[in-house]
């Protein structure tokens, strides 16, 4: 049973985080901001729900990127009891996937506990004053095979953002694999 996000906590400030990117440079909260809004994603490379979804975040970030959003995605997995979210496989996850956004890693989870993000993959959409206003999916899957008769939620969501600086009031929860904690 996939894990689903919690409703939007619309308002709540985006916390900072200066996180190691694939590309081994340190990226912060401000590094990423965009002129009319931010995205930040929680994924990593194993989930299936992630693996079914990567093409459109990568063209979604590409078309939000051109109305001034700029995204970034963190992943906090676990790597020690999944190998294949190792930082080492970030990076080649990231360029076979030509992510056009910085992939970052969580090797503490405090960035993924501070946001409490759930699941890969879970979105937060934020306003240009860092304000939460999506929490959603990016779009419907069905047997983890996206539907794509129209633009996707999650475009949909962070354009209406850009305009207006409020998301949709009414929006379906990513669901997804938990985030493989670590047993500290």
């Amino acid at each position: 049973m996939p894990i689903k996000t919690p409703i939007c906590d619309f308002g709540q400030k985006a916390e900072d985080f200066n996180l190691k990117s694939t590309d081994n440079k340190m990226i912060s909260l401000n590094d990423i901001k965009g002129k009319n809004g931010t995205l930040i994603m929680f994924i990593c490379n194993h989930c299936p729900y992630v693996k079914a979804v990567t093409k459109d975040i990568v063209e979604d970030c590409k078309k939000l990127k051109d109305i001034g959003i700029n995204s970034v995605a963190i992943c906090a997995n676990d790597s020690e009891n999944y190998p294949e979210d190792s930082f080492n496989n970030m990076i080649e996850f990231a360029k076979k996937n030509q992510f056009n956004f910085p992939y970052l890693i969580d090797e503490t989870q405090e960035i993924a506990k501070i946001y409490n993000a759930v699941c890969t993959p879970d979105f937060f959409g934020y306003n240009n004053n860092l304000e939460l206003q999506y929490r959603g999916r990016l779009r419907e899957l069905k047997n983890l095979v996206p539907v794509r008769e129209s633009e996707s939620d999650l475009f949909k969501a962070m354009k209406q953002i850009s305009l207006t600086g409020k998301g949709p009031a009414t929006q379906i929860p990513s669901a997804g694999c938990g985030i493989k904690w670590k047993n500290n």
